[in-house]
């Protein structure tokens, strides 16, 4: 009897931390921002039009057409939206 108690504790305990997991994940997975919420973090770094927002795992890459022709290249963390990097293009 004592070792079914002890399988049932166990899986249930495994059960448990599964579904806090998968939670946990759900929670960070809605932390993420989008491409178009990334583009207006750019803008509000750097004046321009938005030409292209790429993505790789853990940012977008936004340019911005500024004024005065130059290109801009805005890195954005994809989970908090804040800037990483701000580099200029001389075209």
């Amino acid at each position: 009897m004592k070792h079914i108690a002890k399988n049932t504790l166990f899986v249930l305990l495994i059960s448990l931390s599964t579904g806090l997991f998968g939670y946990a994940y759900a929670q960070d997975d809605s932390a993420k921002i989008d491409k178009s919420q990334a583009a207006q973090k750019a803008q509000q770094q750097v004046q321009g039009r938005v030409l292209k927002v790429d993505q790789s795992k853990n940012k977008y890459r936004v340019k911005v057409l500024q004024k005065s022709g130059r290109v801009v290249n805005v890195d954005v963390d994809k989970r908090s939206g804040r800037v990483l990097k701000t580099s200029k293009k001389d075209d």
